[in-house]
């Protein structure tokens, strides 16, 4: 299997927010990708300038950041062309590495806009080498630049930042000295086309929690009232545990609860409500291992909104009786 670095610079619509096509607010317009093998070794790249369909003028973000004309852009190649000839670049097995997730949802975004089908259509497996550099070199995984990241490893830096290629190159190196064992447990999963069926759902267990990404549902409610979903599922040992905590929220997107394994402690469980591109419904379940200080940060969120809650239904009774 071979590793596929992609990097992507796009433009949006000159006019700024609120004229954007719908369901496309980032046009690309760069394509810069690295080829590793198993090892890691570079062993080819691909780069293709892509001329702009939708939004024909560099918004004044795009000027600044990336060091791109129209005149080059309008030498670039349609995109239905590139983006098949970036797939049989990558080849028949491989995985994607990017900094951050961005770029994955853009190219999904535009494969979608130009209805090209066959390449993506499930959740995929993908290395996000920004949150695997964090997690390696500063232990947590705080979002850093990638220039950051290149400073902070003492690499060469020839060439231009803001350019696929440059930027795919350069994340191709932090790649190649990230920790194997690192790499292996840190996985990530982009989940643009989400499954549809019980049989797609996506189950993953890290070190010390576990992330589920079920099929679709037609309704909030349908969801949230599946006994798979609302369960709780201790990490390590993965058999059902009891909630000392049931599912609350305060804003009808995010769910959370609190549970306890008699082997192995507290788990923080959280429910993520998404709409999915068909205007249906998945949730992004994560079920983790906490300590007690954590466990104590749960219950007083509970309580917050216990609170919150009963004094706006005495706001609302005493406005009710004021105004009789």
């Amino acid at each position: 299997m071979d590793y596929i670095v992609i990097d992507l610079e796009w433009n949006q619509s000159p006019q700024g927010r609120g004229t954007e096509e719908k369901n496309f607010p980032f046009e690309i317009i760069e394509i810069g990708g690295i080829k590793l093998n198993k090892e890691r070794e570079i062993i080819d790249s691909f780069r293709e300038v892509i001329r702009p369909r939708v939004y024909k003028t560099l918004h004044h973000k795009t000027k600044e950041i990336i060091p791109i004309k129209m005149e080059e852009l309008e030498q670039g190649k349609e995109f239905p062309a590139v983006i098949q000839s970036f797939f049989d670049w990558c080849g028949k097995e491989y995985c994607f590495c990017t900094w951050g997730s961005t770029d994955l949802i853009e190219l999904q975004r535009n494969m979608r806009y130009y209805d090209i089908r066959g390449y993506i259509e499930r959740p995929i497996l993908f290395y996000d080498i920004q949150k695997l550099f964090g997690l390696e070199y500063e232990g947590k995984k705080d979002p850093r630049a990638l220039e950051y990241a290149v400073d902070y490893l003492k690499l060469d830096k020839s060439e231009h930042f803001h350019r696929a290629l440059c930027d795919a190159w350069y994340t191709a190196r932090i790649f190649q000295l990230l920790d194997q064992d690192v790499v292996t447990k840190n996985y990530s999963y982009d989940y643009y086309h989400n499954p549809k069926t019980r049989e797609e759902e996506v189950h993953l267990v890290y070190e010390n929690y576990s992330k589920d990404i079920t099929r679709e549902f037609a309704t909030k409610e349908e969801a949230l009232g599946d006994r798979e979903i609302r369960a709780a599922v201790c990490v390590r040992c993965g058999c059902r545990v009891p909630k000392k905590i049931r599912w609350f929220t305060n804003n009808s997107k995010n769910y959370y609860c609190l549970a306890y394994c008699k082997e192995h402690g507290f788990i923080k469980g959280k429910i993520r409500i998404k709409k999915s591109i068909n205007e249906r419904y998945f949730v992004v379940k994560t079920m983790k291992l906490v300590d007690e200080a954590d466990a104590q940060t749960i219950r007083m969120r509970k309580e917050e909104i216990k609170t919150r809650r009963q004094e706006k239904r005495i706001r609302k009774s005493e406005n009710h009786i004021s105004i009789d």
